[in-house]
């Protein structure tokens, strides 16, 4: 079963166009919007597991320049 995270994201003022241009193109990114709120952009990103994921936040999301914050969201999926 994969494993899939929102992981919120707090920039530094005038870094959306860049952040975003680099996450967009990242392997384990379905989808990344900026957002109007406490947090400024939401990516959607999908791996093999939450361990995976949690290292590319690490390593590839809070590296790059003007990221400040990241919270990462796991999905639970509810089945009946």
């Amino acid at each position: 079963m994969r494993a899939t995270a929102y992981i919120l994201i707090s920039l530094a003022a005038g870094a959306a166009r860049k952040v975003y241009s680099k996450i967009s193109k990242m392997d384990l990114v379905q989808k990344v919007d900026a957002v109007s709120g406490p947090y400024d952009m939401i990516a959607v990103v999908d791996g093999s597991t939450f361990n995976e994921i949690a290292r590319f936040v690490l390593d590839d999301i809070q590296t790059i320049p003007g990221v400040q914050d990241t919270i990462t969201c796991n999905v639970i999926f509810l089945e009946n």
